[in-house]
C-alpha cells in the first residue's frame, strides 16, 4: 500500500511541476510578509545574491517525503526544527530555544522561541509540529523516514496503521512540546535536528494536497530563506525571510540554487562565474584541480553501494549476491575509477560512525576484521565463481541477463561500465540503464528495477541511521531485503536501555546483512567539490551538507 501511495504522489509531484515550468513568477500568491506588514522582496534588484549548483531537480521538497541529499541541503534553509547542528556539528538550539529530557529518558520537552512565524508572517506554534510529526506517521503520506525518525515514540505502530492520534505527541501550550518514548533513545536529539521532522504548515498542506511542495506560490516553510521562484529544469530561488527569527544574522539576499545534473555544465558555469559553488565536478577535471585552494575532498559519513531486488530472482538468492559482491576490485574501483576521491569499502558502515561507548563502530565490526578483503581481490575472484557454482550458475550458465540502472552524474557512468566487466568474468551479461534523477529514486524505492547504484549518507552518526534501511517495514528498504533475524536485532537495538547490549544487536545486524549481502558496499564517500574564496562564513558539514545561510560573498 505505501510503495502505491509513494508512486502515485510521485506522479502527481511530477504532473505539478512541469505544469509548472515556465510560470516562476516572483512571489505570487505566497507573499511574504515584513513583521510590520510591508511585503518583502518587491524590489526586481537581486541584492547580494549567492548562485549554487547542489543536484538537478529534486525528486520532492516535501520534508516528510524526500529522502536524497540534494533536497536536504535545501530543505536547510526553507525549514528549521527544533534543534539543529551548529558548526561543530553539536546540536544547538533552533525553533526550540531549550529542551529538557526526564530522568529515565523518556519524555522530551522542548520549549519554543517567542514570536516564531512562518515565512508568510502567520504565527507558528507547537501544535505545527504535533500536525508535522503526525502527517509523517500518515499511510496516506507514506513517508519514507517515518520507522526511522518516529519508531521509537510511543504509539508508533498504531499510528503508522492510521491512528494518527496515538502517536506520544503533545501541546500542553503553544510554546511547548512534548515527546514521549516507549524506549530510551540517546540520540532522539539528533533526529529533532533532523528535516523529517521539520514543521509544515496544516492550512496550506491541507488546501494544496501533496501540490504545496511543488511551487514557490504555495511552499510556505519557516526556515532562513523562502521560496521566491522555481523554474523546474533551471533554478530554484530563495530569498532571505524576514520572518525568521534570527534574520537580523542573514546577510545575504538571496541564494540561487541552479539546477543541473551535467557536471561539464556545472563546471562552466563555475568557470565563467555564474556560480561560486558546484557540488558535481566533471570526474576528467580533478588530475588538473589538485593543489587548487578552491577544490575541496572531505569526508562525509556514509557508503556508496549496490542494491539488487531481494525480491526477484535471481537476487532472492544470497549465494548470488554474495558472488556479485566478491567479484568487484574495490581498491580499483575507488583507486583508479574515482581517482583516490572515495575510499574502498570493506563494509556497510563504515568510518564515522559512532558506537554505543563513543568509539569507532567499525573498528569491533566483525570482530575487528574486515567483511571483505579489498586487498585481495583475485582470491575474492575465485571465491566469487565458486559460490555462484553453487548456486547452480557455474561458469554464468543458466544465469539470465540482468539490467543494471544508474543515473548520470559523477562516476556513476564508469562504474557501471567496470561492473559490465567484472561480472562478464563470472559469466554474466549486464545491460546498463541510465535513468534522469528525478525519476530513478521514485523508480528505485518502489522496487521497479533489478540491479541499482544505491548510496548512504548519514543524517546523525548513530549505526542504526544506516542499518535501519534494511528493517523489512523500512520505507527506505530499496533491496527489499527481509529477513526477521536482522529485524529481531534492530528492535532489540531500539528497546534495551543496556548501552552494551545495544551494541551488541547492532554489530549482530551488521554481521547478518553482510553474510546476507543485504547490500553490497563498494565504496566510502567524500565530498568534492569547488567553491570559490569569495564566499565567507559557510560550512560543510560530514552528513553532505552545505550551510550558507549565514553566509557573506567578499567584493
Amino acid at each position: 500500500m505505501k510503495r502505491k501511495v509513494a508512486l502515485i504522489l510521485t506522479a502527481v509531484l511530477l504532473l505539478s511541476m512541469l505544469a509548472f515550468t515556465g510560470c516562476g513568477k516572483k512571489d505570487t500568491g505566497n507573499t511574504q510578509t515584513n513583521d510590520d506588514g510591508n511585503t518583502a522582496g518587491d524590489d526586481t534588484s537581486t541584492g547580494k545574491q549567492l548562485a549554487v549548483q547542489i543536484g538537478p531537480d529534486p525528486e520532492t521538497i516535501d520534508p516528510a517525503l524526500n529522502s536524497a541529499v540534494d533536497a536536504g541541503n535545501m530543505l536547510l534553509y526553507t525549514h528549521e526544527c527544533l534543534l539543529i547542528l551548529d558548526q561543530n556539528n553539536q546540536l544547538a538550539p533552533g525553533q526550540a530555544e531549550s529542551y529538557e529530557v526526564s530522568p529515565d529518558g523518556l519524555t522530551w520537552t522542548f520549549h519554543l522561541r517567542d514570536g516564531l512565524k512562518w515565512s508568510d508572517g502567520t504565527p507558528l506554534t507547537a501544535n505545527d509540529f504535533v500536525y508535522s510529526w503526525k502527517r509523517v506517521c500518515d499511510p496516506l503520506v507514506a513517508a519514507p523516514y517515518a520507522q526511522t525518525v518516529l519508531g521509537m515514540v510511543k504509539g508508533f505502530d498504531e499510528a503508522i496503521g492510521g491512528n494518527l492520534d496515538a502517536l506520544g505527541v503533545s501541546a500542553p501550550d503553544d510554546k511547548t512540546f512534548v515527546v514521549e518514548l516507549s524506549a530510551n533513545t540517546s540520540f532522539f536529539g539528533s533526529l529533532a535536528a533532523f528535516a523529517t521532522l521539520s514543521p509544515v504548515q496544516q492550512a496550506t498542506v491541507e488546501a494544496n494536497g501533496d501540490a504545496w511542495a511543488t511551487a514557490a506560490e504555495t511552499y510556505i516553510g519557516n526556515g532562513s530563506f523562502y521560496v521566491s521562484e522555481w523554474v523546474p529544469g533551471s533554478h530554484i530561488l530563495m530569498k532571505k525571510n524576514p520572518n525568521y527569527w534570527n534574520a537580523d544574522a542573514i546577510k545575504l539576499d538571496s541564494i540561487k540554487f541552479v539546477l543541473m545534473e551535467d557536471a561539464n555544465a556545472s563546471y562552466s558555469a563555475y568557470n565563467s562565474g555564474e556560480v561560486l559553488m558546484i557540488k558535481d565536478v566533471p570526474t576528467e577535471e580533478i588530475p588538473s584541480l589538485e593543489g587548487n585552494s578552491e577544490f575541496h575532498v572531505e569526508p562525509i559519513i556514509g557508503t556508496y553501494y549496490l542494491s539488487l531486488n531481494d525480491s526477484i530472482e535471481p537476487f532472492n538468492n544470497p549465494l548470488v549476491r554474495k558472488a556479485l559482491s566478491l567479484a568487484i576490485d574495490r581498491e580499483y574501483v575507488a583507486g583508479t575509477l574515482m581517482q583516490g576521491t572515495y575510499t574502498p569499502a570493506s563494509n556497510l558502515v563504515g568510518p564515522g560512525w559512532v558506537d554505543t561507548d563513543g568509539s569507532v563502530f567499525m573498528d569491533k565490526a566483525n570482530g575487528g576484521k574486515p567483511y571483505i578483503d579489498t586487498t585481495n581481490f583475485e582470491a575474492n575472484l575465485e571465491e566469487a565463481k565458486a559460490i555462484l557454482a553453487e548456486a547452480g550458475y557455474p561458469n554464468g550458465e543458466g544465469f539470465p541477463n540482468i539490467t543494471y540502472s544508474t543515473n548520470d552524474s559523477g562516476y556513476h557512468k564508469v562504474v557501471a561500465e567496470y561492473l559490465q566487466q567484472a561480472w562478464a568474468e563470472l559469466g554474466i551479461t549486464l545491460d546498463v540503464e541510465v535513468v534522469e534523477w528525478s525519476s530513478f529514486t521514485p523508480m528505485r524505492r518502489a522496487g521497479d528495477y533489478q540491479s541499482s547504484r544505491n548510496g548512504w549518507v548519514g543524517d546523525y552518526s548513530d549505526p542504526s541511521n544506516i542499518l535501519d534501511l534494511f528493517e523489512s517495514t523500512n520505507g527506505n528498504n530499496d533491496g527489499k531485503y527481509n529477513n526477521p533475524e536482522f529485524d529481531a536485532a534492530m528492535e532489540l537495538s531500539r528497546t534495551t536501555t543496556d548501552p552494551a547490549e545495544r551494541s551488541a544487536a547492532l554489530h549482530k545486524a551488521e554481521d547478518i546483512m553482510m553474510e546476507d549481502a543485504a547490500a553490497i558496499p563498494v565504496a566510502y564517500y567524500n565530498d568534492f567539490y569547488l567553491q570559490s574564496e569569495k564566499i565567507t562564513g559557510s560550512w560543510h558539514s560530514p552528513y553532505g551538507y552545505w550551510f550558507f545561510m549565514y553566509a557573506d560573498i567578499a567584493e
